[in-house]
């Protein structure tokens, strides 16, 4: 049970306020052993502001380094802005469907996420495009055509990694269709269990097929695969489908529990937090900016452990896993002093990524097509 409460921060990827590590996320850190951090335009000034955090970040680390996870896919969904690479949204590589050009961008993107010490980027979004649906994906999808979105979205994950960086596809198993906002409150998607198979779920196929580095979770009930819990919750979904039919071998973490889909509902984000691990998420996010409620949340852990809620098992399990990933993606990467000045400015927005970028912009339309 020591051993548990020592280690159990690395389960948790959390958000903080401001430009500098505050006082009280590193006292989390050196008593719960975080996982990690997740960056957001709050903490986010200058290149060599976010290098330098990153650095401190890593220097909280005590057995295993830290996650610095970010949403940096392109279009709406950038937490770094210029003088980074402005990305058009990924409607565009859809509409293009370049294999050749998909490459380049995802080692580009990579090249500046690694210049300032990022080294998670919850991309590539594997939901499909739809008319209909609420505009919370909209062109953050590459394409309705679920073939296209597995094809495109395994270049990114491959080139991201092959440029150090772990890709984390979402949103399982599919968010494209949702009528309404997860962030604001639970979506539902009535589909049948073999439209979901065959369309929404096939770019996960794909992805799990290049061993992605991670899978992050839906805040979506889907009443055909479970009429009570949205998938971040499901064992029916996570367990069952994600991990055992599917194969996924690597991490799954969780969409934030702090998006209004779930702390909206009667439960709260540190009860969310133990179901998504007892229905086999290996990480959960907590983006917000309270370290109380951060705190809490790993207490919970330890409570559910120590009544029997949450089986030790499941949560040694987690920890292998998080290791072994760690080890493919940060191994030997202990904190060096970073890029700063022209040797940094030289890796972020380039002559040579503006004009990739410009090369991308000509298939941005309103809407990615089949």
């Amino acid at each position: 049970m020591k051993s548990i409460h020592r280690h159990v921060g690395q389960l948790l990827l959390v958000g903080f306020e401001g430009q500098t590590i505050p006082t009280e996320l590193c006292a989390l850190a050196r008593e719960w052993d975080l996982g990690g951090v997740v960056l957001f335009a709050r903490n986010i000034d200058a290149p060599e502001q976010v290098a330098e955090l990153t650095f401190e970040i890593q220097e909280l680390a005590h057995d295993l380094p830290l996650w610095v996870g970010i949403d940096q896919e392109g279009g709406r969904v950038a937490r770094l802005r210029a003088p980074f690479t402005e990305w058009p949204p990924m409607a565009a590589l859809g509409r293009l469907d370049d294999p050749a050009l998909t490459r380049r961008f995802a080692a580009a993107l990579a090249d500046e996420l690694t210049a300032v010490g990022v080294s998670l980027d919850f991309t590539p979004v594997l939901d499909l495009f739809s008319e209909s649906a609420d505009p919370v994906i909209g062109d953050r999808a590459l394409s309705s055509d679920p073939d296209t979105v597995g094809r495109l979205g395994r270049i990114i994950i491959e080139e991201l990694r092959h440029g150090g960086v772990a890709a984390c596809a979402k949103h399982f198993p599919g968010h494209g269709e949702v009528l309404v906002d997860s962030h604001q409150e639970l979506p539902l998607v009535e589909h049948s269990p073999d439209r979901l198979r065959a369309k929404e779920i096939s770019p996960f196929r794909s992805a799990i097929a290049t061993e992605v580095a991670a899978v992050m979770t839906a805040h979506v009930l889907y009443p055909a695969l479970d009429r009570e819990y949205p998938a971040t919750l499901s064992s029916a979904i996570v367990d069952n489908l994600l991990r055992r039919e599917l194969g996924h071998d690597g991490l799954i973490i969780t969409d934030d529990l702090d998006m209004g889909a779930i702390s909206g509902t009667s439960r709260s984000v540190e009860q969310a937090a133990v179901q998504a691990l007892v229905a086999g998420c290996d990480t959960v996010l907590v983006c917000g900016e309270s370290m109380t409620q951060h705190a809490s949340t790993l207490e919970a852990i330890i409570h559910a452990v120590e009544g029997d809620e949450l089986d030790s098992r499941r949560v040694e399990d987690a920890w292998a896993r998080i290791r072994r990933v760690k080890a493919q993606y940060l191994a030997g990467k202990r904190p060096h002093r970073p890029l700063s000045g022209g040797a940094l400015r030289a890796r972020l927005g380039t002559s040579a990524h503006h004009a990739l970028a410009e090369e991308m912009s000509r298939g941005h339309e309103t809407s990615p097509t089949a």
